[in-house]
């Protein structure tokens, strides 16, 4: 008796041993410590991010229209073009350009998929105004994002020039004419009194240019509309001592009224390295899309400006913010642009 007990217990004992070597319990084996489960990887991946934010499959190649080589748009453009091929199925060339009415034609006809636009601009082509008026209205394009302020910088090497008003009689570099830049000199001048083409000497030149001819004592003053510090006006203040003309709060509070488009920014002294802070006025620097750009391109373009913001090696990477992004009113967002907010809990207005 007391060998057919043994014998039953070590047959049991051999069964458990084999359901067991066998999975036979029907837990999986855990990967986690003793006292935390183990987490798979797309658990923990839907802990860092929200459900539903990731690059999309099936992006394209695009067309990035920027600015001039010496400004802010293709620095910064040629970075975050980089960027979006890197993280994306997306590829973005960034391209020089006119600066923002000739993104905004590019666009137009086709030559373009994505540009820089100054806010105040792309106001005017959408409403058929301005620098517009005669070719009438541009409404083929959406927001993708509003991404940094542009700075109106009056920029001088004659220390004679310390306000708006001592412009009078001067040459002043004014942007390419029906620029951005041109309707900014525009406002700025009128709100002192001054008409652009009766009362100073303009010239139509780009950053680059202009800068070479303050260098050279060609002109007295020139506008510059970027994004501070602008590696034209940079290039400039390593070889020479500037200034930055300053507007008074009086006038901008008129200029702001008159054009809210406008708001009031300071660009101070160590960007450039003058003596003293100057306070200006800032417009939007805006992302537009053609409306017939993919949902796909649009999304996996923001993923790759706002995903890997710390390896942006760009100084206009610090500024980028998601709110500031989707601030614009004037003109609704690509569908792509409305996911992709969406997905990081942000409404935007729809075209």
């Amino acid at each position: 008796m007391k060998k057919k007990l043994a014998l039953a217990l070590a047959a049991a004992m051999m069964l458990s041993l084999a359901l067991t070597g066998c999975g036979g319990n029907d837990k999986p084996a855990s990967t986690g410590s003793a006292d935390k489960p183990a987490v798979s990887a797309s658990a923990s991946a839907a802990t860092s991010e929200p459900a539903g934010l990731g690059p999309k499959d099936g992006g394209s190649n695009l067309t990035f229209t920027t600015g001039g080589e010496t400004g802010t748009y293709y620095g910064f453009g040629n970075v975050i073009a980089n960027k979006v091929g890197d993280l994306t199925s997306t590829s973005v060339k960034a391209i020089t350009s006119g600066g923002s009415a000739a993104n905004i034609q590019a666009l137009e006809d086709g030559d373009a998929q994505l540009g820089f636009v100054q806010s105040d601009v792309m106001v005017y082509a959408y409403n058929g105004e301005r620098t517009f008026a005669e070719t009438g209205a541009s409404t083929g394009f959406s927001t993708v994002a509003n991404l940094y302020m542009e700075q109106v910088q009056i920029v001088t090497v004659d220390p004679s020039i310390k306000t708006v008003a001592d412009l009078a009689g001067k040459k002043v570099s004014v942007g390419a004419a029906g620029s951005g830049v041109y309707f900014n000199a525009v406002d700025v001048l009128g709100i002192y009194g001054l008409d652009i083409e009766k009362d100073i000497v303009p010239t139509y030149q780009s950053f680059g240019d202009s800068a070479e001819a303050l260098k050279d004592g060609q002109i007295d003053a020139a506008f510059i509309v970027a994004g501070a510090p602008t590696t034209a006006v940079t290039d400039l203040a390593s070889g020479r001592e500037i200034s930055l003309v300053s507007l008074d709060e009086e006038h901008i509070a008129k200029l702001i009224e008159a054009s809210p488009y406008y708001s009031k920014a300071t660009i101070a002294k160590d960007t450039y390295g003058t003596a003293e802070d100057a306070t200006t006025v800032a417009v939007g620097a805006v992302v537009i899309a053609r409306d017939d750009v993919s949902d796909v391109d649009v999304y996996n373009f923001l993923y790759g400006v706002f995903e890997d913001i710390p390896n942006l090696s760009h100084g206009k990477a610090a500024e980028l913010d998601l709110d500031f992004a989707a601030s614009v009113t004037s003109i609704g967002y690509h569908p792509g642009a409305v996911a992709y907010f969406a997905d990081k809990g942000i409404e935007v207005p729809a075209k």
